[in-house]
């Protein structure tokens, strides 16, 4: 199991700082998800930077969340 995130931070180019339980911080890109069904909709900036954490992972205003493993599998370490 993949640690939970404590953090999220919205960045430009559509990415994400994530701040990690277990102290590791990592960027995760959203650009492949954003042509994909309800992600779509974080294409508008003011719902993108909505973003917050909750519980484990991660929510947007519109009631979109991501999956936390794939959020620490696929992002990057800073």
């Amino acid at each position: 199991m993949n640690p939970a995130i404590v953090k999220v931070i919205p960045a430009e180019d559509f990415r994400l700082m994530l701040s990690f339980v277990n102290g590791e911080v990592r960027r995760f890109d959203m650009k492949p998800y954003l042509d994909n069904g309800l992600f779509a909709q974080l294409k508008d900036k003011g719902i993108f930077e909505s973003v917050k954490v909750t519980f484990d992972t991660i929510e947007w205003s519109n009631k979109l969340d991501f999956d936390p493993e794939v959020l620490y599998e696929k992002s990057t370490p800073l």
